[in-house]
């Protein structure tokens, strides 16, 4: 899992353009048990360990809660992750590339089996409505910085 599955039913890629450093980003973005702090859309979150290849973090959102296995790490530059969630399979890659005034963000999410066949218009609309609410936590959070 390196790449997000661009085959499945539902897949979303949003960016935003952040004025804050990549490290600015990437302490909040690997902080994981710190993400409810400025996150009001993840309820909790713990990481087993460091965030690194191989790690395990679980986190609660919309009242899911989801295991996630890192996948990769590449520091300040880009983060993979994924894992099932009730029926679902999700694959999350996070871009982190410097501007001339800050950061660009881009994050691209694929979510595939049975409950996503069974709705893909709506589960794309509530991924994406989740993905913008997360980018906009995030910048407002960096920015703050």
């Amino acid at each position: 899992m390196k790449d997000i599955d661009r085959t499945a039913p539902v897949v979303v890629e949003l960016e935003t353009q952040v004025h804050a450093t990549p490290a600015t980003l990437w302490r909040l973005h690997t902080d994981v048990d710190n993400w409810p702090t400025w996150n009001p859309g993840i309820d909790k979150a713990a990481l087993r360990g460091d965030f690194a290849e191989g790690s395990r973090f679980d986190w609660e959102t919309s009242g899911l809660s989801i295991g996630s296995t890192i996948a990769e790490v590449v520091p300040l530059r880009r983060t993979v992750w994924g894992g099932p969630a009730h029926g679902i399979e999700g694959i999350h890659v996070w871009t982190f590339s410097p501007t001339e005034d800050g950061t660009r963000v881009i994050s691209q999410e694929s979510w595939s089996g049975p409950p996503i066949e069974a709705n893909p218009d709506g589960m794309r609309a509530a991924l994406e409505a989740s993905i913008h609410a997360w980018l906009d936590a995030l910048k407002a959070a960096a920015e703050q910085v």
